[in-house]
């Protein structure tokens, strides 16, 4: 009868613990969504659907190749920097040990 509260609070925090993860990789991916439909709302040469996920190399060498004679605007540097932070913070976030079991769970994958 006296493990009962440890049993109950380890599993409580457990479970906190799991919401909290989760609730932070959903932003990530919310996040590096909108960035990318305001990368597509500023160039929409590139032919960058609204929400979805994007690979941020293949963007860069878009924008290389559209803008060889034109300068790229500091905007889009600034917005395709942060996806690419964004992009290599979920991923790491996602191989580490206690989150990965989160990410097992929860059904995330790597951007």
């Amino acid at each position: 009868m006296g493990f009962i509260p440890l049993f109950l609070t380890a599993s409580a925090a457990c479970i906190l613990f799991f919401l909290t993860v989760r609730n932070s990789m959903r932003a990530k991916l919310t996040l590096q969504r909108n960035l990318a439909s305001q990368l597509a709302l500023a160039h929409p040469e590139l032919g960058i659907a609204t929400g979805e996920l994007v690979d941020p190399e293949k963007i860069q060498q878009a924008l290389k190749n559209e803008a060889t004679q034109n300068k790229i605007p500091q905007t889009s540097i600034e917005l395709l920097r942060a996806i690419k932070v964004n992009q290599y913070q979920f991923n790491r976030l996602i191989k580490k040990a206690p989150y990965n079991w989160v990410a097992a769970f929860g059904g995330f994958k790597a951007i």
